[in-house]
């Protein structure tokens, strides 16, 4: 069987620019490539996470969860910064020696969780 990686993920924005500045002041993700209001892919480590319009979405695409794994102590600079930029605190989960997750909803009310292996805040 072929190995299986993920290429990247995306969810539909309504407002391309906007939801990038603030995927940017959350992150620091870098912008890899920009198609003016169609497409905004940043890239990761080992994968990528864009946002698309509508017209360059799979039809009838909806909603997806991102998750991005962050090191350290997820409250501290990720939640910050997060915050700042607009997003909005959902709730919190320690699953113990898995991790610890939190969940938000972006400007656009998309729902975005961040993970950490480390289980304490």
């Amino acid at each position: 069987m072929a190995e299986v990686d993920m290429q990247s993920v995306y969810i539909v924005a309504k407002d391309i620019g906007r939801l990038s500045e603030f995927y940017i002041a959350a992150f620091n993700m870098p912008v890899q490539f920009r198609d003016a209001n169609k497409w905004t892919q940043f890239r990761l480590q080992r994968s990528a996470f864009a946002l698309s319009s509508a017209e360059e979405a799979a039809q009838g695409a909806v909603g997806a969860v991102p998750v991005f794994q962050v090191t350290g102590d997820v409250r501290a600079e990720v939640e910050q910064k997060i915050l700042s930029a607009g997003g909005v605190l959902l709730g919190q989960r320690d699953m113990g020696a898995h991790g610890f997750v939190v969940t938000y909803k972006d400007p656009e009310d998309n729902i975005f969780q961040v993970f950490s292996k480390t289980s304490t805040r």
